[in-house]
């Protein structure tokens, strides 16, 4: 099999036959003529199958070691499609230091249908022992890294103590993507993407991805998928599949530039903490050395007094002060108010997410152009608060 930077510049280019477009056309269209009574070419209605999202889905499957692929209208749309596997009664175990958005899906939808949840840190076996419900348990729903606080599972253990209980495994890949950790190829069973984030990375495509593994799961996801209906359209499958092409060189450069910014906000002296697994003190380092070839270019830190976090945002100049992440732009986050603001108060503190703490989604611009704006930032913010 080919190297995954070639699988993924060449996503769809040998896929036409008819004509050998090197891009794959996009086919909008909704309806496709049978041949005659009884017979399809494969495709009837774009909701059940379209071929631009067939080539996107079946890249998906490949490059996370899958056996199908559903492409959804959003990430939470393709949250919601998984979770529509869980009938009333059941319960999850779900990674503590959530995304606001799964979080409110769970409590404030998934709820009024009778599914519930309890919150805890996925690495730590006992304390998924100790919330198991052995009648009741369906899935384990793993965030490594997690958003913000980038707490890192170990995937193979968690996998193997699910499978001896009887659970599935969904992991949340959003972060990493297949370019850097290809959770089925450990031990999970479901693998999501908010797609719009790192495998579109230009903010300009919402979509979301699921990889499932297994004959009998794939197809039940299949049915979920064409039944729910939040399906991608092809405009926007196109789009996806062209941001997925550079997904090698983005991620690396993600990387490389996360990594050098980490380095220098710990060492300033208005910041107190850096959250990010290539640091060698963070927690989770060496799991993630084992697990994954790479890390991913989001951390959060904390600053020294939360008075330095609204001028921060203010004078950020090169990065934008606005939420998502994985784009090849930098952003900035204040998780307290915006991506975790669902997630109640004490619980968010609890967790470590509080008024301190800021999120950076790091771009691909030069590095050197990065510090130099998060110096002047911090600079201008301390001469206004005095800090």
């Amino acid at each position: 099999m080919m190297r995954i930077e070639s699988r993924l510049a060449q996503i769809g280019s040998v896929k036409e036959p008819v004509t050998g477009a090197v891009s794959y056309p996009i086919y909008q269209a909704t309806a496709f003529r049978h041949p005659k009574l009884g017979q399809s070419t494969g495709f009837d209605y774009a909701r059940t199958k379209s071929p631009t999202r067939k080539v996107l889905e079946e890249a998906a499957a490949e490059l996370e070691s899958g056996d199908a692929g559903f492409a959804c209208s959003s990430g939470m749309a393709a949250l919601q499609t998984i979770f529509a596997l869980f009938s009333q009664g059941d319960h999850l175990l779900v990674s503590l230091d959530l995304y606001g958005g799964t979080y409110r899906l769970i409590e404030q939808v998934m709820s009024r249908f009778g599914v519930t949840a309890s919150y805890l840190d996925t690495n730590n076996i006992e304390a998924l022992e100790a919330n198991l419900r052995p009648s009741s348990t369906k899935a384990v729903l793993v965030e490594t890294p997690t958003n913000p606080l980038m707490m890192i599972t170990d995937l193979a253990r968690v996998s193997e103590w699910a499978k001896s209980r009887g659970l599935l495994v969904i992991v949340d890949n959003t972060l990493l993507t297949p370019f850097f950790q290809r959770p089925l190829e450990l031990g999970a069973d479901i693998v999501i993407h908010s797609a719009t984030k790192y495998l579109a990375g230009h903010n300009d495509v919402l979509a979301g991805l699921i990889v499932t593994k297994g004959k009998e799961l794939s197809e039940r996801m299949a049915f979920l998928h064409n039944s729910i209906g939040a399906v991608l359209g092809p405009q926007d499958s196109w789009l996806l599949m062209r941001g997925m092409k550079t997904l090698a060189l983005r991620m690396e450069r993600h990387q490389a530039n996360a990594s050098r910014i980490a380095e220098f906000l710990l060492e300033h002296p208005l910041v107190t903490d850096v959250y990010y697994p290539a640091l060698p003190h963070h927690p989770g380092h060496e799991i993630q050395k084992r697990q994954s070839s790479g890390n991913t270019g989001i951390f959060s830190f904390k600053l020294k007094d939360a008075r330095l976090v609204e001028p921060v945002l203010r004078h950020v100049k090169l990065i934008a002060f606005a939420e998502s992440l994985g784009g090849v732009e930098s952003l900035m986050t204040y998780p307290a108010v915006q991506t975790h603001a669902d997630i109640p108060e004490e619980i968010r503190r609890a967790v470590g997410v509080d008024d301190r703490l800021l999120r950076l989604s790091v771009g691909i611009e030069h590095c050197d152009d990065l510090i130099e704006d998060l110096g002047q930032a911090l600079e201008q913010a301390a001469r206004e608060t005095e800090v």
